[in-house]
């Protein structure tokens, strides 16, 4: 059965969109913003998966874009309008970053410094992507202290920031690629 029957609706032509519950709120609400970055850091993590080779790394993304779908699902759905059943966020969800930053980790030598984004291209999308998710933990922060907000929601796309950072080092390190380090200037001489 088809769920998606029509594309083009025409209801948002007046700045509205609908969310789960069918409520129709502004394209500029902070729920809005919330999850269309949400949804903009999956396809960004589309873009990497799609030029990436590994298929350990490929079947790690997948999971977490399909996570990010059930976040922005959560995202979509007023407190209200939540009902048994309906995906959402959980503690499990975040464990699972955390042990997979701790098992790629392990492979990856220490972090002597700050590293500058970059590398394999897998890597640099991997980085992108890191950018993406930390600007939609804090417009989920600012929706947090508007509407109510899974309890889980922000903690796992601040561990997923940590995983794609993660990531994005084991890939680098995978293609041969050296981190960069950022090069700390001297303090300007003064007269």
């Amino acid at each position: 059965m088809a769920r998606l029957t029509k594309i083009v609706t025409r209801t948002g032509d007046n700045g509205t969109t609908g969310l789960a519950g069918g409520e129709r709120v502004s394209k500029d609400s902070p729920r809005v913003w919330a999850n269309g970055t949400v949804d903009e850091l999956s396809s960004a993590i589309g873009v990497a998966r799609s030029i990436n080779k590994d298929a350990e790394l490929d079947a790690r993304l997948r999971t977490i874009q399909n996570d990010l779908f059930n976040l922005g699902a959560e995202l979509a759905t007023l407190a209200e309008d939540f009902r048994e059943g309906m995906p959402c966020t959980e503690q499990g969800h975040v464990a699972e970053l955390e042990k997979l930053v701790e098992d790629f980790n392990r492979e990856l030598g220490p972090l002597v410094e700050f590293i500058l984004p970059g590398g394999d291209p897998v890597a640099a999308q991997l980085h992108v992507a890191r950018t993406i998710c930390r600007r939609a933990e804090r417009f989920c922060v600012r929706l947090g202290k508007e509407e109510k907000i899974g309890e889980w929601v922000v903690p796992y796309l601040n561990r997923l920031s940590d995983a794609l950072f993660t990531l994005a080092r084991w890939r680098n390190q995978k293609a041969g690629v050296k981190e960069t380090y950022w090069k700390r200037q001297p303090p300007p001489a003064t007269r």
